[in-house]
């Protein structure tokens, strides 16, 4: 009896224990249970806590965060101020003469003398050359011999002439031999012109030995030396001749750029033009546009342009490859800020505006044209609002910072050199059409660069 009771006693819970009536596994498998929920609410509540602090910096218009509380951040500064702003067009141009000359011989004969020296600049009239003309001298004397011949024909004829018209009013000979007469007057008269028009032929010959510089100019190497029998037929001739004063620059520029430069043009003003070398840093020329070319290239989308230059110094030379800049209008009394405060990113283009306490706000901002270090600002600023140019990079929107002015002026010169180098704009860009893109330009002459702020 007592063997039947037993495992029966076994089975009674004590009284309060609610897991009494699970199994050894079932409790091991709820505790696992428990422990997954509760490390995947630790996961979820590190992730939450990590996207708070990383979501600030992805987001420069996001709330201030726990930042804001943080030290203040030294930075460098700079105030929007009203200026004038350039509106130039870059391009890569190539000097081209306006004149190179091939001096040919225009008779064959015997180069007798060379009268110039390689690289010597000639002006027009200067003796180049001498032809052998000793056989065109020959030629003119014979010529004034058939002359004279022919004159004296004339002088019978026209005594014989006078005679038969007299003997016809005495009906002493017949009509057709007096108006024969005066036909062979009329050819003596031809003959003596063919002859002088020989004689002014040889004449021009001789002229033709004596070769002289047709303009003015540097003279290359010559062709030819001295003792060479010259024909006209000769493919070299006998020297080139590049004029160098003044000079021209051709360059192209995109389509989309052409409607402002002919605004300006058919109001008649004179755009200048500046020239630089390949490196985009040294200053060759100045001089100004002179003229359009009548078409637009439809293979590059770009028109070429003709810029001249008085070149007294001769520092452009014969297709030499340039870096010209055309500049085109001057945008007055505009908002500027330099290019370092301009940032890029979610909300655009934007900058970091420094509130009167001290604190940084995203100002998304709308751009303009592109002068040196300074950009036009044409929404999203006005004059005396101090903008972030220095140490951005550590800044989000409600950070407290230290201010230092980085730059003491925003504007650009208004009477300056109107074609000292400046970073290209949107509006101004060729590669939009196929062409090589110049070197970005240096700064404005009167626009300073930012100051390093100091170390935190």
């Amino acid at each position: 009896m007592d063997e039947q009771i037993a495992p029966h006693r076994h089975e009674i819970a004590p009284p309060g224990d609610g897991h009494s009536k699970l199994t050894s596994p079932q409790r091991v498998r709820r505790r696992g249970l428990w422990r997954w929920l509760v490390a995947i609410l630790i996961i979820l509540l590190l992730g939450f806590l990590a996207w708070r602090e990383i979501w600030p910096t992805l987001s420069p218009s996001s709330a201030p965060a726990k930042g804001a509380a943080g030290p203040p951040q030294p930075v460098g500064t700079a105030t929007a101020v009203s200026g004038n702003v350039r509106v130039i067009v870059a391009a890569l141009g190539t000097v081209t003469p306006l004149a190179t000359v091939t001096v040919k011989t225009q008779l064959a004969g015997q180069l007798q003398q060379i009268g110039f020296t390689e690289g010597q600049l000639v002006h027009k009239g200067d003796f180049l050359a001498q032809i052998d003309p000793r056989p065109y001298q020959a030629a003119l004397e014979q010529d004034q011999g058939q002359l004279a011949k022919d004159q004296a024909l004339l002088k019978q004829a026209q005594v014989d002439l006078v005679r038969y018209q007299t003997l016809l009013r005495q009906d002493s000979i017949a009509r057709q031999q007096a108006d024969d007469q005066v036909y062979l007057v009329q050819q003596d008269q031809g003959a003596i012109l063919s002859d002088q028009a020989q004689i002014d032929t040889q004449k021009l010959n001789l002229t033709y030995c004596r070769i002289v510089a047709p303009v003015d100019g540097r003279v290359g190497l010559r062709q030819v030396d001295a003792g060479n029998y010259v024909q006209t037929s000769d493919t070299n001739g006998i020297v080139v001749i590049t004029q160098l004063q003044p000079i021209s620059v051709i360059f192209s520029i995109a389509e989309d750029n052409l409607p402002a430069v002919l605004k300006q043009t058919h109001a008649g003003a004179k755009l200048p033009v500046t020239a630089y070398d390949r490196a985009n840093t040294v200053k060759l020329a100045t001089g100004e546009l002179a003229t359009l070319d009548n078409e637009i290239d439809t293979t590059t989308g770009t028109v070429k342009l003709r810029a001249n230059f008085p070149n007294t110094d001769e520092s452009l030379f014969p297709n030499q490859f340039v870096n010209a800049r055309l500049l085109v209008d001057t945008l007055r009394s505009v908002v500027t800020v330099p290019v370092a405060a301009i940032q890029r990113g979610a909300p655009g283009t934007y900058v970091y505006q420094v509130g009167a306490d001290s604190t940084v706000a995203v100002k998304p901002v709308k751009l303009g044209v592109t002068d040196g270090d300074t950009v036009q600002i044409v929404s999203g600023l006005a004059v005396g609002d101090k903008v972030v140019v220095d140490g951005a990079d550590r800044l989000r929107g409600g950070v407290h910072v230290t201010a230092k002015d980085a730059t003491t002026a925003a504007t650009t010169p208004t009477g300056g050199d109107a074609a000292a180098p400046a970073a290209p704009d949107t509006t101004a860009d060729p590669t939009k059409h196929g062409h090589r893109r110049p070197q970005a330009d240096t700064p404005a002459a009167t626009t300073t660069a930012p100051a390093t702020p100091p170390s935190p």
